[in-house]
């Protein structure tokens, strides 16, 4: 490796040609990070003390240790971001500067013959720097100034008339600009292909600009190290179409989430979001995944990328899986991905029914729907379905995954009929997240000619003002106040309307009869039976209540399961369950001080989430959310607590834990907490919360 300091505009005009090589990421930087070096370029051309204004490095593979003496291209490492927005600059520079010349050596034809073009080459060898796919054919349209492609890079073309219009503002007065362009600088980095390994360079280095995402990282590592007719290949059978698939925007922005899920199907456990590089490294360095080669995987991955994408980003072609996949992103319910990538695959793989894969995808909806309405807390719902497939019984699909979601207990339950029903009937469900989507499920379920909802909005049947008119203080009795406090976002007083506006605090019997779009017109189901109403109090709000209840029991739908799967999975549970024990099988708790002292912690530690519960083991008693995160070890005299917890990230500003690692003692963690009277126990709660969180930092 060899390296120098180098101004850019020199190093523009030595330089034969710079290509990006196909395996890196495409160009994505944004205007805050060309709106920077703008203002640095302006800054520098003002300034008299500053001579040098760095931009970062130029790293790119040579045949040998020369740097920009070299005549052959070079395939750029690191800095295409920085070299893109530089020629964009320059291009929008020389178109505005006609036959003008106001600093020596920038001319419009001397920036376009020594900075942007070889102008005595032809085809691809005319342009100082290739970019790859869309980006390089809207760079060439730019440069040659003609029009742009039918799907121009949005990056590209966004960011050169970004610099078109900051030009312009200048009215003519380019001075500055053409001297802080001068005065950039770069590091200029020439590796030598037989002795530097590009990758390890490439991970280490700590440009300036727009940091790299986990995928771009992935990309690279596949697809750098290998010869270029198999890089070639690779990235055009499977890569490109990824790319292709998820388009522009959402690569940018989505392809990182749908990495983290992939690997959650292979490790069945959550990564962090800043670890998905190292955890796909480990991936593809395992045996079975070595062993069967790179196409293997990156056609593995590209496949996996066409399923995320059909449920993701709306791509998938089958109407009744696509209305699937959209009620479900419209709920929000990502945490699902794993679990449904793997069944999408084996959808495709003829293993199950599309009747079975629908239903399987509506039993996740109503899944997550229910325990949303019931408030149970979401902590963990992720990790529930990155080990949910490794339970199926594939010979018996869909009745293993209904016995699957009937076994799971506690914070993990799927909700009852019942609970959810009350619940439903009386939760806010005004300020209820994503509200349109609930009562557009409601609307349309079992309609075969869906009515278009966007023009609708929610309508308090009774008003939400707080001093209610005569008429509706009247319908509702003396309690009034009580009962719109209590009712009114309820489900039996909300529905939809296209008069909110107009319907404002108006009386009943005036929006049931409104002209042309009173409820008794409506053409909405949610409105059926208004029409036919007299007044509207509690009675009415609560009947109706009952009936849309009893609709949401049809519409997310509670699984009831195969006698025989389920038995075949809580036998499972049961072969795999520890003996049962109790309070009375801990001589020490039944000393009266030390139960008062564990009682009293219990209920601190059982209020911190509704999740958290109670597991009494015959050496400790665990509390739990999603796993252990403080263990009860009872003394003679007291409480020890184990917390799950590494002791170099416990916060401890009294210094009163104790490290425990390879101590050999009872309970999970490091961190070792001693309680001996209950003014100890708001101390112990402090460091216990810090297990607790950081059981759902993966989420």
């Amino acid at each position: 490796m060899k390296a120098k300091e180098t101004m850019v505009l020199e190093f523009l005009q030595n330089s034969s040609q710079f290509i990006i090589p196909i395996y890196q990421r495409t160009y994505s930087w944004e205007l805050e990070q060309c709106q920077q070096l703008w203002d640095d370029v302006i800054r520098a051309g003002k300034s008299n003390s500053a001579s040098v204004h760095f931009v970062g490095s130029i790293v790119y593979v040579a045949d040998g240790l020369s740097t920009v003496s070299l005549q052959a291209p070079l395939l750029v490492i690191d800095g295409q971001q920085r070299l893109t927005t530089i020629t964009l600059m320059l291009e929008a520079l020389q178109r505005s500067l006609g036959e003008t010349e106001p600093v020596e050596g920038f001319s419009a034809e001397k920036i376009k013959s020594r900075y942007l073009t070889r102008h005595l080459e032809k085809g691809e060898k005319f342009f100082k720097l290739l970019l790859s796919q869309t980006d390089d054919e809207t760079l060439r349209s730019i440069i040659q100034e003609r029009e742009l492609p039918a799907d121009p890079s949005l990056r590209i073309s966004e960011n050169y008339n970004f610099f078109k219009s900051e030009i312009d503002s200048l009215k003519g007065d380019l001075e500055a600009l053409c001297r802080g362009i001068a005065k950039l600088a770069i590091v200029d980095i020439a590796l030598n292909r037989g002795e530097d390994n590009p990758q390890l360079i490439f991970e280490s280095m700590n440009s300036t600009g727009k940091a790299l995402s986990q995928a771009d990282l992935i990309r690279n590592y596949i697809l750098m190290g290998l010869q270029p007719e198999l890089q070639t290949r690779l990235y055009e059978s499977y890569w490109r179409p990824m790319e292709l698939d998820f388009g522009q925007a959402a690569y940018g922005e989505e392809f990182d989430a749908f990495m983290r899920h992939y690997l959650t199907t292979k490790f069945s456990e959550i990564p962090r979001i800043d670890q998905i590089y190292d955890n796909f490294k480990f991936y593809a360095g395992k045996e079975e995944v070595s062993n069967a080669g790179v196409e293997e995987l990156v056609k593995d991955l590209r496949l996996f990328a066409q399923y995320y994408c059909a449920m993701s980003l709306g791509k998938e072609k089958d109407p009744e899986l696509k209305r699937a996949f959209q009620d479900l992103k419209e709920f929000k319910v990502e945490v699902a991905y794993p679990f449904l990538l793997e069944v999408y695959g084996d959808y495709k793989s003829e293993q199950i029914s599309k009747a079975d894969f629908v239903e399987i995808v509506r039993m996740v909806e109503s899944y997550a729907f229910r325990r949303a309405v019931v408030q149970i807390p979401t902590n963990s719902m992720n990790k529930t379905f990155a080990r949910f497939s490794l339970s199926i019984n594939r010979d018996n699909y869909l009745e293993s995954v209904k016995a699957i979601f009937v076994s799971l207990k506690s914070y993990r339950r799927f909700p009852s009929d019942e609970e959810f029903a009350n619940d439903l009937k009386v939760r806010d469900l005004y300020n209820f997240r994503r509200g349109a989507y609930w009562l557009r499920k409601l609307e349309n379920f079992n309609r075969k000619e869906l009515p278009v909802l966007e023009d609708y909005s929610i309508e308090h049947i009774l008003p939400q003002n707080e001093e209610l008119n005569a008429w509706w203080q009247s319908a509702l009795g003396e309690n009034w106040a009580e009962i719109q406090g209590r009712l009114l976002h309820t489900i039996g007083n909300l529905t939809l309307t296209r008069y909110n506006s107009e319907f404002s605090d108006r009386s009943f019997p005036e929006k049931r009869d409104f002209p042309d779009g009173g409820f008794k017109t409506s053409p909405l189901t949610l409105n059926q039976g208004l029409g036919e109403l007299e007044t509207w109090n509690e009675a009415t709000i609560n009947e109706r209540a009952n009936r849309l209840a009893e609709k949401a029991l049809k519409v997310w739908v509670a699984p009831k399961a195969d006698a025989a799967a389920l038995k075949s999975v809580l036998s499972k549970e049961k072969a795999a369950a520890r003996a049962s024990y109790s309070y009375d099988d801990h001589k020490y708790l039944q000393n009266k001080e030390v139960k008062e002292l564990f009682l009293a912690l219990k209920e601190q530690v059982l209020a911190i989430d509704p999740a958290v519960y109670e597991d009494v083991l015959k050496l400790y008693i665990a509390f739990k959310a999603d796993t252990n995160f403080v263990d009860v070890i009872f003394k003679s005299t007291g409480l020890r607590l184990s917390i799950n917890l590494a002791f170099s990230d416990l916060q401890d500003p009294q210094n009163r834990a104790v490290n425990i690692k390879d101590k050999g003692r009872w309970g999970n963690g490091e961190v070792s907490f001693e309680i001996d009277s209950k003014d100890d126990i708001t101390y112990a709660m402090f460091l216990i919360k810090q297990a607790y969180y950081r059981q759902f930092e993966a989420e």
